[in-house]
């Protein structure tokens, strides 16, 4: 998901978003880890992403009563999220993993008849950008939107706009991924590979991130590093 928040919002919004709801959707049985990142140019807008099991997560009866049930906090800043591009997704291409200091996402789609060979020479490209020095992951994934109604933080927000194809490429060195959307998955580099032309870049550095089994610490005097 990305999307903006107005400066003068930003302050609840995290302490919200870290607060209560990332640890209410990793209560969710199916729901890995949660990480928000904000934008490295210094905007208003996050990056936020939910690694979950399977697919089927999405439309199981835990998570559905939580988007229909928002608690008053929710509500409350649920209208706050400008801009809203909320894509539930496929992995389809993964090599590495991690949660990293740095990610850069891509949002694109394939040119017509191209969706094969587009996806074949992204496989290649992301496998070896896994190796290079200061890369931890590389994936693509593909939106496939359960068929659901809309859910009552959808009517709260208003309608959210869908992206296709992502591409995400995170490391611990910003400027090798920034190094590698300007050259190897540059605009022209994906075009030639059978994308549509303009694909959307951004970058962002990781502001909070939260696993399952995290939730229900408590806060002990001291503990081993």
């Amino acid at each position: 998901m990305w999307w903006d928040v107005a400066s003068e919002r930003r302050a609840e919004f995290e302490n919200w978003h870290s607060h209560e709801h990332f640890p209410e959707r990793l209560s969710i049985p199916g729901f890995l880890r949660g990480s928000r990142w904000r934008s490295s140019a210094g905007g208003e807008g996050f990056f936020v992403m939910y690694e979950l099991d399977v697919y089927v997560t999405l439309t199981s009866p835990h998570y559905l009563a939580r988007l229909n049930n928002p608690t008053p906090w929710s509500a409350k800043m649920m209208p706050h999220h400008r801009n809203m591009v909320r894509s539930q997704c496929l992995v389809v291409e993964t090599y590495g993993g991690g949660t990293a200091q740095c990610i850069a996402t891509t949002r694109l789609s394939p040119k017509a008849d191209h969706a094969d060979a587009l996806r074949g020479r992204l496989a290649s490209t992301l496998a070896d950008l896994v190796t290079v020095p200061g890369i931890t992951g590389c994936h693509l994934l593909q939106t496939q939107t359960p068929r659901v109604a809309a859910t009552l933080e959808q009517r709260i927000r208003g309608a959210d706009q869908v992206a296709d194809w992502i591409l995400l490429i995170s490391g611990y060195d910003a400027q090798t991924v920034s190094d590698i959307h300007s050259t190897r998955l540059s605009a022209a580099m994906l075009a030639t590979m059978g994308a549509e032309p303009k694909p959307l870049t951004e970058f962002y550095s990781l502001s909070f991130a939260i696993t399952s089994h995290d939730l229900g610490r408590g806060t002990a005097a001291a503990a081993p590093a």
